[in-house]
């Protein structure tokens, strides 16, 4: 099966939310979560991570998590992930509970298709417990009258880390898993290939084109909003150094952002978020080509 038509399997079952003037949503994806070892790639940045779902709980953003969430490649258990990171899934049940949430699973959270998930997760919390599927692939369905989004994590545009993908989790879990803390990178990772990613992108930017939908995905590590005319978004990814990336759609318009520490004037610390591009109104019928 090709690129395309993977990427048509999964867009033929998406489920499908609003996207209207009032919507506010915001994407996020590949936070790699682990178990808090070294190996965990999430455990520098959590706390941005953290703070920006507080910033987009209190002001009533709709949360999209697009795919590798959890790190189930290099690890085996969830449950060590959940007790790990109790804080983030404290707030997932605080977007879920208002049922602002969605969550995608990518390639590295693949052994969560189909699966209900249970928030909260901390036994000594006395909130009711809360439900939700893993999705494949969501579509805001335009209102505007401007370009549908499709939303989807982006390895089924990546035939080795979908098709093959538990032939690529054992060679992370087992080879390059110890080989990582040497610095030796995955050759196979599209975040990591430069080639593969440029191929990776191209792949996704022509089915949209050729679709007349935004795809926005994740997977590659690369955030991306694109000029007018361009159909490919990308949410970037949590383990970047230093900071974390996501796109925020409210009023008809897309930005993308960054989260990361800075410093004040008088050398304390705190949490910044940067506007790196847009907003755009290429959601407006205006655009629609």
């Amino acid at each position: 099966m090709s690129c395309k038509k993977r990427l048509d399997k999964a867009y033929e079952h998406a489920l499908c939310l609003p996207l209207q003037q009032c919507s506010r949503y915001v994407i996020i994806s590949d936070s790699h979560r682990g178990t808090g070892t070294t190996n965990d790639n999430f455990l520098k940045n959590q706390h941005l991570y953290f703070a920006a779902l507080e910033y987009y709980e209190k002001r009533g953003f709709f949360l999209i998590e697009l795919g590798d969430g959890e790190e189930l490649w290099e690890n085996r258990s969830i449950r060590l992930i959940e007790e790990s990171h109790s804080d983030v899934y404290w707030m997932f049940y605080l977007f879920l509970r208002e049922k602002r949430l969605i969550r995608v699973y990518g390639n590295h959270d693949m052994e969560l298709k189909g699966k209900i998930l249970t928030y909260p997760i901390a036994t000594a919390c006395c909130a009711p417990p809360l439900t939700t599927q893993m999705e494949e692939c969501v579509l805001l369905e335009n209102k505007m009258g401007g370009r549908d989004i499709c939303m989807l994590h982006g390895h089924q545009g990546d035939f080795f880390n979908s098709v093959c993908w538990k032939l690529s989790r054992f060679l992370v879990r087992y080879l390059w898993k110890p080989l990582e803390r040497f610095g030796v990178n995955d050759p196979t990772s599209a975040a990591r290939n430069y080639k593969k990613q440029k191929k990776y992108e191209t792949c996704m930017a022509e089915w949209a084109r050729e679709r007349g939908v935004y795809l926005l995905a994740g997977h590659s590590h690369r955030p991306v909003l694109p000029e007018e005319g361009e159909y490919y978004i990308n949410s970037g990814s949590c383990v970047h150094p230093r900071s974390i990336t996501a796109i925020e759609i409210e009023g008809a318009q897309m930005s993308l952002v960054k989260w990361s520490v800075t410093t004040r004037p008088d050398m304390t610390l705190f949490v910044e978020r940067t506007l790196l591009a847009g907003p755009n109104t290429s959601l407006r019928e205006l655009h629609k080509s």
